[in-house]
């Protein structure tokens, strides 16, 4: 609207006043304290705001809405700046409604409603409107890192009225950052660094950056990251037996972690390529023996690398007998014949020396004990034996004499001899003895 419409426009109002106020001489005063009653508003940017002016008592008097420069933006029911945002919703003696839309910052301040008694009254409203933050950006991040590396993501939001708030999270759990608010007119720039001391678990984990403000109610801004991280490999072998026995399938697994993916992994034995590849079959990771024999011991060796490192693990590989069924019997063997005492069983990484496999060493503890038992039984039946001996030779201690010792005495020979001592049994004091 320029100047002079402006001009004019205040004029008619003016006229409008003192044509009012002469009308209404030789009419008694309206109710006194007639004062308008407005209400202060928050609307976020780029939105609508509906803004209302009411008087409880109105003799005949008009209503004005003015915006933060006195501009006026309605009188009464007639529109006095030409700007297509605003529109008027309801013009009554009791109340002015106008709305806007689209607003923007400028649009900010002190709204005035007036009310043209004399004197006039007037009532203010504060329209607030809030600044939108920006979608957030990261930036710090390197693809890839490598394991070890120290790098800083920094996440920055522009345009939030007020400031906005910054928040990290690691996966699903909220991590600290630093925050810094810097202003920039009416709107504030938001940053938030996160210092990070990368390792191989941060391979494939998701850093969000969320935006919190009251303009974006339920539904915050944010951004998200994966980070990639590169690492050298690790490997260990898994076997599928515990006790691996002659004719028996035995596959072995070289399980290795790192990035790049260490592929293909390398199978040796005893320093050496694999020596029967008919039975011993090489599938990716997996080293399968079809049917063990004792020629398949040794030490096995998986290795894997990329380009930041090599990893290798041992597994050393006895192979058992078959056990065999004996028919029940009161003699059990007594030398089983022990596995070579140097072989080792079991998965064990290259810088560890020296461990054996719990079930072999667990096997070699039952033969032990199953010969133990048996010598313990031997000798508490031998010691049964010589006690019962001993007791009944004990008993059975004397002097023992034949009938012809017993009846010699004054008999001219054996036959006499024999009818004396039947004849004196009855006196004798020696002990008998028979003979068959």
């Amino acid at each position: 609207m320029n100047q002079k419409s402006h001009l004019i426009f205040t004029l008619y109002t003016i006229y409008g006043i003192l044509l009012k106020v002469v009308a209404s001489k030789g009419k008694p005063r309206g109710i006194s304290g007639q004062y308008p009653l407005v209400q202060n508003m928050t609307v976020t940017e780029g939105g609508t705001v509906t803004m209302t002016c009411r008087v409880e008592y109105n003799d005949n008097t008009s209503l004005q809405w003015s915006n933060p420069a006195q501009q006026t933006l309605f009188f009464g029911d007639k529109k006095a700046l030409r700007d297509n945002r605003i529109e008027l919703m309801h013009a009554s003696l009791s109340e002015l409604t106008i709305s806007m839309s689209d607003v923007t910052l400028t649009d900010e301040g002190m709204y005035t409603c007036s009310l043209f008694t004399m004197p006039v009254r007037t009532a203010k409203a504060y329209l607030t409107v809030l600044g939108v933050p920006e979608k957030p950006e990261i930036d710090g991040l390197t693809k890839p890192a490598l394991e070890g590396d120290q790098i800083t993501l920094t996440c920055m939001t522009q345009g939030s009225k007020p400031a906005a708030d910054l928040r990290w999270f690691r996966n699903e759990k909220e991590v600290k950052g630093a925050k810094e608010v810097n202003a920039s007119g009416k709107t504030f720039t938001v940053r938030s660094s996160l210092q990070l001391h990368v390792d191989r678990n941060d391979d494939g984990v998701a850093y969000t950056c969320k935006v919190d403000h009251v303009a974006l109610a339920q539904t915050p801004q944010q951004a998200t990251e994966v980070l990639e991280v590169h690492y050298a490999p690790h490997v260990k072998i898994i076997n599928s037996l515990v006790v691996p026995q002659e004719g028996q399938y035995l596959k072995l697994e070289c399980m290795s972690k790192g990035n790049p993916s260490p592929d293909p992994v390398m199978w040796t034995k005893d320093g050496g390529e694999l020596p029967d590849l008919d039975r011993m079959i090489v599938e990716g990771r997996e080293l399968t023996f079809t049917s063990l024999n004792k020629t398949d011991n040794g030490t096995y060796r998986c290795e894997a690398s990329n380009h930041l490192g090599t990893s290798s693990a041992e597994y050393v590989l006895y192979v058992y007998d078959v056990p065999t069924t004996l028919p029940p019997s009161t003699t059990l063997p007594l030398h089983p014949i022990p596995p070579d005492p140097t072989a080792q069983l079991g998965t064990h990484d290259p810088t560890v020396t020296g461990n054996r496999d719990p079930n072999a060493i667990g096997q070699h503890g039952t033969d032990h004990a199953l010969i133990g038992g048996v010598v313990a039984v031997v000798v508490f039946v031998t010691l049964c034996l010589i006690i019962v001996l001993g007791r009944y030779l004990a008993r059975h201690k004397g002097t023992y004499l034949t009938n012809e010792a017993k009846g010699a005495d004054d008999a001219p020979d054996a036959d006499t001899a024999i009818i004396n001592a039947e004849g004196n049994h009855a006196h004798a004091e020696e002990k008998k003895e028979y003979f068959i």
